[in-house]
C-alpha cells in the first residue's frame, strides 16, 4: 500500500524568492533541517538534524526533476522507506503564490499524517524566512 500526501501552502512572496527558499542550502537549513542540497538533477543529499526515538536524524535524497521556478521534484529516504517530494509552484498574481507539495509512497497512515504535521509545521517556518 503506498499513501500520497497532496498540500497547499499559500505565501504573499515572489515566484523567485519562494524558488530560493526551496532550492538554496542555507535556506533550506533555515525551515526544514541542515543539508547540502543542490539544486541539480542527479545530486545526492542529505537531510540531518538531531536523532530521536531510534531514528538516526539523517533523511537520504537524490534530485529528480529542477524546473526553475516552477517544480522541483527529489526523493526522500529514510527509516526504511522511500518517497518522492515534488514541489509546484504557481505565481497566483496580486504578490501571491501557490505552492503544492505532494508526497507519494508514504507506507501506511501514520506516516501520512506525521508527514502532513511536519510539513505544515516547516511551511510555517518557511513563511518567516521569505518575511526576511
Amino acid at each position: 500500500m503506498s499513501l500520497t500526501l497532496s498540500l497547499d501552502f499559500q505565501f504573499t512572496t515572489s515566484i523567485e524568492k519562494l524558488w530560493s527558499a526551496l532550492t538554496d542550502s542555507s535556506k533550506l537549513a533555515k525551515w526544514v533541517m541542515e543539508n547540502d542540497f543542490k539544486p541539480v538533477v542527479g545530486h545526492r543529499f542529505q537531510f540531518r538534524t538531531q536523532p530521536i526515538n531510534g531514528w538516526n536524524g539523517i533523511i537520504d535524497g537524490e534530485v529528480l526533476i529542477v524546473e526553475a521556478p516552477n517544480r522541483l521534484s527529489y526523493t526522500w529516504e529514510s527509516a526504511g522507506e522511500k518517497h518522492t517530494v515534488t514541489w509546484t509552484l504557481k505565481d497566483l498574481g496580486d504578490g501571491k503564490v501557490n505552492l503544492h507539495l505532494e508526497q507519494t509512497g508514504i507506507g501506511n497512515a501514520q506516516g501520512l499524517e506525521g508527514a502532513k504535521w511536519g510539513w505544515t509545521k516547516m511551511c510555517g517556518q518557511l513563511e518567516k524566512v521569505l518575511e526576511q
